[in-house]
Parts: structure tokens; C-alpha cells; sequence
């Protein structure tokens, strides 16, 4: 999921969040549903085949501003890699979802971090790591503290959640919007200094 194109509106900062970076079956819709929904549970888990919008306003603490996120769900399948590659030109801020149980999904994360990167060459692209299916401890195999690393180094901040279990699921998106909000007002100040 990637944060582009803002639209600004007094007192609030209306943003696009496209794409879902992350494989199949991660849990990158339900996670986006269950958000929409302020925790009711997200019951269909069919597959996601193109793109799902989502739209959510988020309030950015000690502002008075919000940041209303359009979120374009994607499909996590190499099938709609073309497709993706339209929808994430410009990003502002990304998402990458992995499963906590599933190695390979997490390895994949550099692919889908390299995939956004290369829309906006040059920039710093803030964003979060989350790990989702932490209900199923019992099947981990991508360890909290290795993905932390991993995610520090990128310039990603880290988060764990189970959809299932519906723990954990706003503080991602709670923190793309302050991230988006930062940013809007860097280029705020810094139109200002050149006026």
C-alpha cells in the first residue's frame, strides 16, 4: 500500500494510498477492511483480483489536521505487476504486509520495497513493515526482532497485528498518516521559504 498524490483541504490533508505491497495471502485486504471498518471483522478472503479502493480519514494527534487515506488494495499475484506499476507511480509513503508464518513472504518484501522505489527515484519513501497472522505463533517462522532490523534499515517503521485476532490493526495506518502529515508540512514550510 502506497501514499501518493495528495489532495490538500483546510484543516485536513486528503491523501491516495495505492497499491498493496506484500505476496498473496498476507492479509493485505483484510487488514485494510478491518481498518476501514473501525474493527468490524473482515469475513471475505477470497482473493483479491486487480485492485479494492478503501477509503478511511485519520486524525494526526496534537495537529487538529486528519489525513483521509484512499487506499488501492492490490492483488499481491506477479499477474498484475503491469497494472501496479501504473497505479504506484508518484508514492509519498508505503505498507508492505508479510505473514509472520511465511518466510518467503517476508524475503519478498525487498522485491515489493525495490517495485515502489523505483516510481520515485531519489527520495526518501518513508512507510511501515507489518507483519500480520501473529495469532499463529505456534507456525512463525519470520523472527519480530529480524524483520525490525530489516525494516530499520529500509527507513520503515515495524509492526506486528493479527487481523484475526483484530489486535493491532490501526497503529500502521495511524503512523502512514502522521508520516504523510510530516512530510505535507515540509513542503508546506518549504513553498513558504520561497514565497
Amino acid at each position: 500500500m502506497i501514499v501518493s498524490e495528495e489532495k490538500i483541504r483546510v484543516g485536513k490533508t486528503s491523501v491516495e494510498e495505492r497499491g498493496g505491497g506484500g505476496d498473496p495471502t498476507v492479509g493485505k485486504t483484510a487488514l485494510a477492511q478491518l481498518f476501514r471498518s473501525d474493527g468490524v471483522h473482515f469475513q471475505n478472503y477470497t482473493l483479491t483480483a486487480g485492485v479494492d479502493l478503501v477509503v478511511k480519514t485519520v486524525p494526526v494527534p496534537d495537529t487538529g489536521d486528519s489525513v483521509e487515506l484512499f487506499i488501492f488494495d492490490s492483488a499481491g499475484k506477479e499477474l498484475f505487476s503491469e497494472m501496479l506499476d501504473k497505479l504506484w507511480e508518484s508514492p509519498n509513503v508505503l505498507c508492505l504486509v508479510y505473514d509472520v508464518t511465511n518466510e518467503q513472504s517476508f524475503n519478498s518484501c525487498g522485491k515489493w520495497l525495490e517495485k515502489v522505489r523505483a516510481q520515485a527515484p531519489g527520495t526518501t519513501l518513508p512507510g511501515v513493515l507489518v507483519g500480520n497472522k501473529t495469532d499463529l505463533a505456534g507456525r512463525r517462522a519470520v523472527d519480530s526482532a529480524q524483520a525490525r532490523a530489516w525494516a530499520l534499515g529500509q527507513g520503515l517503521e515495524c509492526f506486528e497485528t493479527s487481523v484475526k485476532e483484530m489486535e493491532s490493526y490501526e497503529a500502521p495506518f495511524h503512523c502512514l498518516a502522521k508520516q504523510f502529515h510530516r512530510l505535507y508540512r515540509e513542503r508546506v514550510d518549504a513553498f513558504h521559504t520561497l514565497v
